[in-house]
């Protein structure tokens, strides 16, 4: 005789609605729906920013930074041009923000194209203005080439410029994770094997790729924790700015765009202010379900566009403070 146990199938079906956002008949649930409920209050959040080119697009970045500096992140992040080009735009821009603001900058430093000598240079300028936290990268080839060769006298790969900055000051050194495996990688045992080597090398922190399914992210957190890893792995979020745009980047780094999202933006470029409104609905549904999973700290690529970012986290529960002054 085969028994039943219709209370236990009852629970089950209440969660499953729960984590859908619907009610076990299909509809949203009463009283509320559940995109009006904030994330619980410890979610962490941090933005990344890429360095200005000329003066308005610094004064625009600068705008940003105001923007999202209330929203207290943990950090924010500046980039580094391939190959050191921006390096002195990302020096500036990283000490404006550390002594104007009191968000924590964090500074991007890349292996591609420079000696370990200039790279340790800038590590120590960093280190003397009072910043703490570098993400350490290999950096990608030079634009025309699709081979990355280690510079003769520099850095071969991230987890040699981790070692090297450890040698130079107490920092806390992000790098990079692939959900999706690195483009580059010859398998996925492999890419793991390198951020490893990382880890190893003495980061403390990695920062994904953007993925778009929150599955994706969660095999890969499992794969990662099997393997023995125990540092953050916090998710890279890429909210749609300009789609066409966004499926560049993606062919790009081996990131899979969604077919149901291909759909959703199609023709919306040319239509902003909705392609935006769609755009923070994503990326707080993709939060909010990662936050399901136990997630608790979230980095966004931000584009040096801050409203959008602004508008997913208000959706999630992160909300302004009193404006910010001078850093501590």
């Amino acid at each position: 005789m085969t028994h039943r146990f219709p209370g236990r199938h009852a629970r089950r079906r209440a969660e499953a609605a729960r984590l859908k956002n619907v009610s076990a008949l299909g509809r949203p649930p009463l009283p509320a729906m559940m995109i009006a409920q904030p994330l619980p209050d410890d979610v962490e959040v941090s933005f990344e920013f890429f360095p200005p080119r000329d003066a308005a697009a610094s004064e625009a970045l600068w705008q940003a930074v105001q923007h999202l500096a209330p929203l207290r992140p943990a950090y924010v992040s500046v980039t580094h041009g391939a190959g050191g080009t921006t390096k002195e735009n990302t020096f500036a821009t990283v000490k404006r923000i550390r002594d104007q603001t009191r968000v924590k900058p964090a500074a991007h430093l890349t292996c591609a194209g420079q000696p370990k000598a200039e790279i340790d240079d800038l590590a120590r300028r960093y280190r003397d203005a009072g910043v703490r936290h570098l993400v350490a990268l290999r950096g990608d080839p030079p634009r025309g080439s699709n081979r990355y060769e280690p510079h003769p006298e520099g850095y071969a790969y991230a987890s040699d410029l981790v070692a090297g900055l450890r040698r130079i000051g107490e920092f806390e050194i992000s790098v990079a994770a692939y959900p999706e495996v690195h483009p580059e990688a010859p398998s996925a045992a492999f890419d793991l094997d390198n951020l490893k080597r990382k880890i190893d090398a003495g980061a403390t922190r990695a920062i994904t790729q953007f993925f778009f399914d929150p599955a994706v992210y969660l095999r890969f957190l499992d794969r990662v924790r099997r393997a023995g890893i125990t540092i953050p792995i916090v998710p890279g979020i890429l909210p749609v700015t300009n789609f066409t745009q966004l499926s560049r980047f993606a062919g790009m780094c081996g990131a899979h765009v969604p077919e149901w999202m291909i759909d959703l933006f199609e023709g919306l470029d040319d239509a902003p202010a909705t392609r935006d409104l769609v755009a923070a609905s994503v990326a707080a549904e993709q939060c909010r379900v990662l936050s399901a999973s136990g997630v608790d700290a979230f980095h966004f690529y931000t584009m040096n566009k801050a409203e959008l970012c602004y508008a997913i986290c208000h959706i999630m529960g992160v909300r302004a403070s009193v404006p910010l002054g001078r850093a501590a």
